[in-house]
């Protein structure tokens, strides 16, 4: 139907001199109200053409869903036309002139003459700007398809992530001198958007971010319900700063708000603000999935599972056959080692689209979850054959091969991981991991760093950090870096009502912090390692404090609780601890203070044998003593 109504005869071809038939109403040089023009733009020309094109228009938007890109761009940009000759690497690099400062990697490299002074010529024909945006669009996305091609499998020989679509130079060249001759026309007010969307994602693939962002900040302040430009800008924000100040460039609009509370929610904020915006959204749009899934995700980043599991569970109820953000719930299944239900989710994923992305992961997820890691790699490679920029399917990937002791693959997937989104906290830690299998400390040191920088409120990434100082031999630094693992790890415990919470007023003499007995632990060694062991003393009796726990205001003590009741009782590392403190007080003298603590080792079942070898030996003493 599409390629009969492109087939009419063209307007042009008829003998009246005007595009339109001289016999139907006109108004102003354009056709009356009465006539069924598919356009919303106020520019009559923009009009004029779009109707021009109606027929070419459905038949190239049949052809690109059909995903036959190329004939989609042939409807609009005809093989006869200028083309612009598309230079291979290879041959780039011939017309490139290094500079001095490309001395030995080449990077800095300067455009030859010919191509500096290329003259700005618009050789596009005359097109509607929807229906240039759709040509190009193709255009691009034929180039994708193309460099997927030259990929071929997923980390096989070819696919090293330094394939590019060739496609790119052509488009920019080509948009770059429409928005020129836009210019020139003084018409820039009448852009719908559109092309500078598609020009935003040209640059920014050509690493031209900064370029790139101002294309997009343009495109959604055209047309704010491009939720794609959106998506694209997203990307482009690096941290929390980056976002705060390029929010006045943004329009006041409806979808300025969604976008803050996604892109804070991609830079793994987690604020009450954020629960609070995503509160006040909810009053306006009551049963919206996309909210549930944001307040879901935002209790995953807070490694709040329960709760996180609990509105993804609901999700599935509501709306049991949308795809989306499972990949996310099936890591807190994971993380909570729920089998059962993995197994259901990874069935009803199966059944309701086996060919998507989350699919694979979840099913990966689960065979994971049953230690069968070379079936969860088979389907994270399928997931990245579906969609090669599919950020889980490379950092769980990158964690099975871990698993498997292949660390090659496994460094290449976190990298593969990090060239999508430098964000991605989960996939500079896997480097550093995977580096300190190797043991090559400083190199994952470094990740570390990266990782703590990305997640500073996250206590795993800066006892990562103070381990890896400790293993070169930095215990100052580590010392610095276990605390703020334990700042990172505090729980509060809230104090009455009665009391107020201003500083100052004596309410902080009430609350009292807990303190992770594992991060403890190292830093008394450390200060023990120093020489400095008074200061060791203290923190070894503060770890042996946490078995009953932080102590509550006495208005809130329960009868028949002991301490806070928030204690982690005897563990293995506080016996250990208690066993350091009875040494301590042997060499100094206090024989019945190290009694005493070796009598509660040997009832606590864990450094039995030490303690009562401890315990002898104190008697020996005394005996001695007291002969």
């Amino acid at each position: 139907v599409a390629e009969l109504a492109s087939s009419l005869k063209d307007p042009a071809d008829f003998d009246s001199p005007d595009p339109v038939d001289s016999d139907i109403p006109m108004q102003d040089g354009y056709p009356s109200d009465n006539i069924p023009i598919f356009s919303a733009s106020d520019d009559v020309d923009e009009s004029r053409l779009e109707a021009q094109e109606v027929g070419k228009y459905i038949l190239a938007k049949s052809l690109f869903d059909c995903r036959e890109y190329d004939r989609c761009a042939a409807v609009f940009l005809p093989p006869n036309s200028t083309p612009i000759v598309v230079s291979s690497p290879a041959s780039e690099s011939r017309t490139q002139t290094p500079t001095k400062a490309s001395k030995g990697k080449g990077k800095a490299t300067t455009q030859s003459p010919e191509i500096r002074q290329r003259p700005r010529r618009n050789d596009l024909p005359r097109l509607s700007q929807k229906s240039l945006f759709l040509a190009l669009y193709a255009k691009y996305m034929a180039g994708e398809k193309r460099k997927d091609e030259d990929s071929e499998m997923i980390m096989g020989p070819m696919d090293t992530g330094a394939t590019v679509n060739k496609e790119l130079v052509d488009i920019g060249r080509r948009l770059e001198d429409w928005f020129h001759e836009r210019t020139l026309q003084a018409k820039e007010a009448q852009n719908q958007g559109w092309l500078e969307y598609l020009y935003g994602v040209v640059l920014v693939k050509s690493n031209s971010h900064e370029d790139g962002k101002e294309y997009l900040i343009k495109s959604v302040n055209q047309n704010p319900f491009n939720w794609s430009a959106w998506l694209e800008l997203r990307d482009l924000l690096g941290n929390v700063d980056t976002l705060r100040s390029i929010t006045p460039k943004l329009p006041r609009h409806l979808f300025a708000i969604f976008f803050n509370l996604d892109a804070n929610q991609s830079l793994y904020q987690t604020s009450p603000d954020i629960h609070s915006n995503i509160t006040e959204l909810t009053k306006a749009f009551p049963t919206s999935h996309y909210l549930q899934t944001q307040r879901a995700l935002l209790h995953y980043h807070s490694k709040d599972f329960e709760e996180s599991e609990s509105i993804f569970s609901n999700l599935i109820h509501s709306a049991p056959h949308r795809l989306d953000s499972l990949d996310h719930y099936s890591n807190v299944l994971y993380v909570m080692h729920n089998r059962p239900k993995l197994a259901f989710l990874a069935h009803l994923a199966t059944a309701t689209d086996k060919f998507r992305p989350e699919t694979c992961c979840i099913i990966g997820n689960y065979y994971s979850l049953t230690s069968e890691h070379e079936k969860a790699i088979m389907y994270f490679r399928r997931a990245l054959t579906l969609d090669r920029n599919f950020l889980s399917a490379w950092t769980l990937m990158g964690h099975e091969y871990v698993e498997t002791k292949n660390t090659h693959a496994a460094i290449s997937s976190y990298r593969r991981a990090v060239d999508i989104n430098p964000r991605d906290y989960r996939a500079w830690y896997g480097l550093g991991q995977t580096y300190e299998v190797l043991e090559m400390h400083q190199y994952a040191l470094w990740y570390f760093q990266r990782a703590a920088a990305l997640r500073p409120y996250d206590k795993q990434m800066w006892q990562a950090l103070g381990a890896c100082y400790e293993k070169i031999d930095r215990p100052v630094p580590a010392i610095k870096a276990y605390k703020r693992a334990l700042v990172a790890n505090m729980a509060y415990i809230e104090p009455p009502p009665s009391v107020s919470s201003s500083f100052g007023s004596g309410a902080s003499d009430f609350v009292n912090v807990f303190l992770d007995p594992e991060i403890a632990y190292p830093i008394a060694l450390l200060y023990e390692r120093l020489g400095e062991f008074e200061e060791a003393k203290g923190w070894m009796e503060m770890v042996v404090a946490q078995e009953e726990g932080p102590l509550r205001h006495p208005d809130e003590f329960v009868e028949g609780e002991e301490g806070g009741g928030q204690g982690t009782g005897v563990t293995v590392t506080t016996s250990r601890a208690r066993m350091w403190l009875a040494r301590w007080a042997l060499r100094s003298g206090e024989m019945g203070r190290a009694m005493e603590l070796a009598n509660e080792l040997c009832q606590d079942g864990f450094e039995v044998e030490e303690a009562k070898a401890l315990v002898r030996d104190l008697r020996a003493r005394m005996e001695a003593g007291g002969k």
